[in-house]
């Protein structure tokens, strides 16, 4: 049955292989984008490319506003926005770490919140949101970007034990490294670098974590609410 799904900074990366695997399948999906042109791979498939900087709260409802009209209330959210400011403590400004926790964390109680005015209409609904290892085991330079990635945690697990009983599961996923733009502008040196601290020895590709997501948003996880889903190679273990 096809869906209305919500992938936000669906234009690259990680969210643009989230929102072609619902696509895929079968679903009806939104993503949004803050600046440039929507990639060609979505639209070509008939996902709807919509404007929307997250830290904008009537950005966000207008967004909301034009997929509802367009393919009904969102009935899948995932929340993958987010930026980095990296910096090492002593040198971040105070706007280095409000900024990143702006996008990564109150953007995403945003989204969440206009999205679950449906779902609880309905009765269901699924959240998924993309948070990271670093916000597990911390980065050096990464302390806005780790602090921001741990919210989603609490946050999700918070969201979980509100809404479980209207039928509306709430979960993270966790990645690790992924072969993406970001990490391909590293060095070659600072890529076997990571590698080395992965124990499957290899970068993830952006579909395995789009294979996480989907199933987190599929009937076969319809008892799963609160969980962090590590897909990282085993860097996090223990975490």
């Amino acid at each position: 049955m096809s869906r209305s799904v919500l992938v936000t900074g669906g234009n690259r990366g990680i969210g643009l292989a989230i929102a072609r695997s619902f696509a895929d399948a079968g679903d009806k999906v939104a993503f949004t984008y803050r600046s440039g042109e929507p990639p060609e791979a979505l639209t070509e498939l008939g996902c709807l490319a919509v404007r929307c900087d997250i830290t904008e709260p009537e950005q966000v409802e207008q967004a909301y506003k034009e997929i509802e009209e367009k393919q009904g209330a969102v009935e899948v959210l995932v929340a993958n926005a987010g930026v980095t400011r990296d910096q090492l403590l002593l040198r971040m400004s105070d706007e280095d770490f409000t900024s990143v926790l702006e996008t990564n964390l109150t953007g995403t109680f945003r989204v969440v919140k206009r999205a679950t005015r449906g779902m609880l209409r309905s009765r269901k609904g699924r959240v998924v949101l993309i948070s990271s290892v670093v916000g597990l085991l911390g980065a050096a330079g990464q302390a806005n970007y780790a602090a921001s990635k741990a919210g989603l945690v609490g946050f999700a697990r918070s969201i979980a034990r509100e809404l479980g009983s209207r039928n509306i599961t709430c979960n993270v996923v966790a990645p690790g490294f992924v072969d993406t733009d970001m990490t391909k502008a590293l060095s070659e040196e600072q890529r076997k670098g990571i590698v080395g601290q992965v124990p499957l020895g290899r970068y993830a590709q952006p579909e395995e974590i789009a294979s996480s997501v989907r199933f987190l948003a599929s009937e076969e996880a319809a008892y799963i609410t609160g969980a962090v889903i590590p897909v990282d190679g085993g860097l996090g273990m223990g975490h």
